[in-house]
């Protein structure tokens, strides 16, 4: 695939995880630790969001996602294209101060 054909998809996982015991806040971090590492950006509490290079990209890290899932807890990943991504609205009420609208970026993979 050349260069100017390349398609990037964005990976989102979503997630509620208990933390109402020590035990399960120690997991629910760890699984946010091991998003993290793998290259995801948190743009809510618990919603993380990546960059891939085609769908077989995606694939990799969705496995990667897979493998670190706790016992317990709701987990989705959703897969979008990054034309579809550019169509997102930040709509925030009062801003508060780890919200603000980010400056357009080039990704370089």
């Amino acid at each position: 695939m050349k260069a100017e054909e390349a398609r990037f998809v964005w990976v989102f996982v979503f997630f509620d995880l208990p933390v109402g015991t020590k035990t399960e806040r120690r997991l629910a971090s760890k699984f946010r630790m091991v998003l993290k590492d793998d290259g995801f950006l948190m743009l809510q509490f618990s919603v993380y969001a990546r960059i891939c290079r085609g769908d077989d990209g995606a694939a990799v890290h969705i496995r990667r996602v897979t493998h670190a899932l706790p016992g317990k807890g709701s987990v989705r990943a959703l897969q979008v294209t990054d034309r579809q991504y550019a169509r997102m609205h930040l709509l925030l009420g009062s801003q508060g101060k780890n919200e603000r609208v980010a400056p357009q970026q080039m990704v370089l993979l």
